[in-house]
């Protein structure tokens, strides 16, 4: 009886999905939906953003949430290419198994060089992930390799084709990188939530603190880096199945720099925040060259100033403050 009297008597708990949730739901639907309402041209678009996305991710894993600047993902974006077309082109490896091959093997170079690079902080650190970029093309044009990454001349590979007849290959090769993204995602997410995003904001923020705590400074580091590395070697996989071409000069330094652009400007912190970055990367310069042909560089170091002054803390930060700005407006109402 007692106990009946407490069930009736306490409120029933219903628990509101939040703001957050919804906003994810709808991006979910929008990324389904939008492949059958746009062009070809424009789910290409679409598809570079997703794979700009999850190296963006990775960088935003190593540089907003453990602290270590890197200006060298290219690298493993570039190794991530090499791997999957060499096993696809010479080893007949299926399409959709060389992301894992390309993240496994850049997941294994990156947590060797965080091992080396873990005596290296701020600067310093960027420096020698900048030469690892700057080396990277070269090493990859020596004669000694030429076999399997054809020179300067690159490696040309046919494109996947669709194995579903409602969808043509544009369509499929979307679809496909959308899933892995959303599995690559949920898993960022989730470690970020847990005991190890707290161990990495900890070394991010306090690292002296976080080693006096009993954190193992220099395994987290490496494995982050490692992680990043395999995030952006996926990528670069993706990418060389999307694009059906690769060679050296694809993996510019300007490669590393954007990468870093689209963590800036999405919110280095943040999860989600990479979406917005990786739609910079992509559709920004385009737009800059289209509005002026004689000096479209101009034009897009004009558009990230913009950008940084109206969002100094990216497109999260700039949500975050669009949040509170909304719930003190909310208080003040009811309040009044």
């Amino acid at each position: 009886m007692v106990t009946e009297a407490a069930a009736i008597s306490s409120p029933v708990r219903v628990r509101r999905a939040s703001p957050f949730t919804g906003v994810v739901v709808a991006l979910l639907v929008i990324a389904l939906v939008a492949p059958f309402a746009l062009s070809g041209f424009r789910v290409l678009q679409l598809t570079h953003i997703v794979i700009y996305a999850v190296a963006v991710l990775g960088l935003n894993l190593l540089t907003g949430f453990s602290g270590q600047i890197s200006l060298g993902n290219g690298a493993f974006w570039a190794l991530g290419s090499y791997t999957g077309v060499i096993l696809l082109t010479y080893c007949g490896v299926p399409y959709w198994a060389t992301p894992v091959a390309s993240g496994g093997v850049c997941f294994i170079l990156g947590y060797l060089f965080g091992r080396v690079a873990t005596r290296l902080e701020g600067l310093y650190l960027a420096l020698g992930t900048f030469a690892l970029a700057i080396a990277t093309p070269q090493i990859l044009k020596l004669d000694a390799f030429e076999k399997w990454t054809g020179g300067s001349q690159g490696v040309v590979m046919s494109k996947p084709r669709s194995p579903i007849a409602a969808l043509d290959d544009d369509q499929w090769l979307y679809l496909f990188c959308l899933v892995v993204a959303i599995l690559l995602f949920t898993a960022a997410w989730n470690v970020v939530r847990g005991r190890t995003g707290r161990a990495l904001s900890a070394l991010r923020d306090h690292p002296i603190a976080a080693g006096t705590m009993g954190v193992d400074t220099v395994a987290y580091k490496s494995i982050t880096f490692g992680v990043s590395a395999m995030y952006t070697g996926i990528a670069g996989g993706l990418s060389a199945i999307v694009t059906g071409f690769i060679s050296p000069d694809s993996f510019p330094i300007f490669l590393s720099i954007q990468l870093l652009v689209g963590g800036v400007l999405g919110g280095i912190a943040s999860i989600f925040g990479t979406l917005f970055g990786a739609a910079f990367i992509e559709l920004v310069p385009d737009l800059a060259k289209s509005l002026s042909d004689s000096a479209p560089a101009v034009l897009y170091g004009i558009l990230l100033i913009v950008c940084m002054k109206v969002m100094p803390g990216g497109v999260a930060g700039l949500a975050h403050r669009a949040r509170s700005w909304l719930i003190g407006r909310a208080s003040h109402r009811s309040v009044t």
